[in-house]
């Protein structure tokens, strides 16, 4: 594909910023309005037109692929690389042109609006337990501040609570009496809403295939299964299963130079949550391996005896997120390994 048919595009709020070569080499830059963007492209020849991997990107994406265009999603840190100069819109754009040219470009896949949809749903989620999470340790402290200490945990605050409201002998004044108890009707009203999510997550789970048949994977919960099928897709956007687990930070960072071949802990590079979920779902399995006698369960009881738990648990997470590559990007179910 010649340069003059490739874009690179530094998507906005409301002002977009277009960066190409003509066909005698010299830069075409270009400012467009949000309401224009779409009508310019429906009037130029099919391009490449590559688009940082931000707010809104997704969107653009599959809007200029339904005009024909060839649409890539860009890494933002492997664009950074390419920017020359100092920071505006026009160099982003110009970094965004010159990073779609390269062979080895690191891509994210366009997601549809099905998955978007169910990112939206655990993003609701886990805003709201990050709320519950605030507001309990704010009761804590509060109660801290009164000589009254309630243990670390949403159950310990749940249970004892009520009791320190109805206790007339704790020293507590009416106003305090009356703060904490809104606060714990909040602290009851979240519970409440996270729980009917936790029920539209498991309902859209087992409606959608491909999270259903992920549920066969050992330390695969819904929620971690109905969130990787929404990153992952078909799995089409990761040439291979270790490209999926680095995308997910769960392989050795690298410094080697020479013969010399370093390899130190995992990058914890891309989607936290998804990594962190692995993980806890790995540990999981890690804690009744012992008493099991299938193939793998004595690999991970090997595993623990050589490494330690918690890489072992890393590990497990690792080859979970190959698996689960494998299954989407071969549509096949999960097989259990034979004793």
């Amino acid at each position: 594909m010649n340069h003059n048919s490739v874009v690179g595009l530094d998507i906005a709020k409301n002002i977009f910023h277009l960066y190409s070569l003509g066909a005698d080499g010299k830069a075409l830059k270009k400012k467009l309005k949000r309401a224009e963007l779409l009508g310019y492209f429906a009037n130029i020849p099919v391009s490449l037109i590559g688009i940082e991997a931000c707010g809104g990107a997704h969107y653009w994406a599959r809007e200029l692929s339904k005009l024909g265009h060839d649409v890539v999603l860009l890494h933002a840190r492997y664009v950074k690389g390419f920017v020359v100069g100092n920071k505006n819109d026009f160099n982003d754009a110009q970094a965004i042109h010159e990073a779609v040219l390269r062979p080895n470009k690191r891509v994210v896949r366009v997601k549809t609006e099905a998955q978007q949809d169910m990112q939206m749903l655990h993003n609701i989620r886990q805003d709201l337990v990050d709320k519950r999470t605030a507001l309990v340790n704010q009761l804590r402290g509060l109660l801290m501040e009164r000589g009254i200490v309630i243990a670390k945990g949403i159950n310990s605050v749940r249970r004892e609570l009520p009791f320190i409201l109805e206790d007339a002998d704790n020293g507590l004044t009416t106003l305090s009496r009356e703060l904490l108890a809104e606060q714990y009707q909040q602290l009851k009203a979240l519970d409440k809403t996270i729980k009917e999510q936790d029920q539209r997550i498991g309902r859209l789970c087992q409606q959608n295939r491909q999270s259903q048949r992920f549920l066969a994977v050992p330390g695969i919960g819904i929620i971690t299964a109905s969130l990787i099928a929404a990153d992952l897709g078909d799995g089409k956007g990761y040439a291979s299963s270790r490209d999926y687990a680095a995308s997910l930070g769960l392989v050795p960072r690298q410094h080697s130079s020479g013969d010399k071949q370093h390899y130190l802990g995992i990058s914890k590079r891309g989607n936290r949550r998804l990594r962190t979920l692995l993980i806890h779902g790995a540990r999981s399995v890690l804690k009744v391996c012992q008493r099991k006698t299938d193939k793998l369960s004595r690999w991970l009881q090997a595993l623990i005896e050589r490494r330690g738990f918690n890489k072992a648990a890393v590990a497990l997470a690792n080859k979970n997120a190959r698996i689960l590559w494998a299954m989407a990007s071969h549509d096949k179910d999960y097989q259990k390994q034979a004793a």
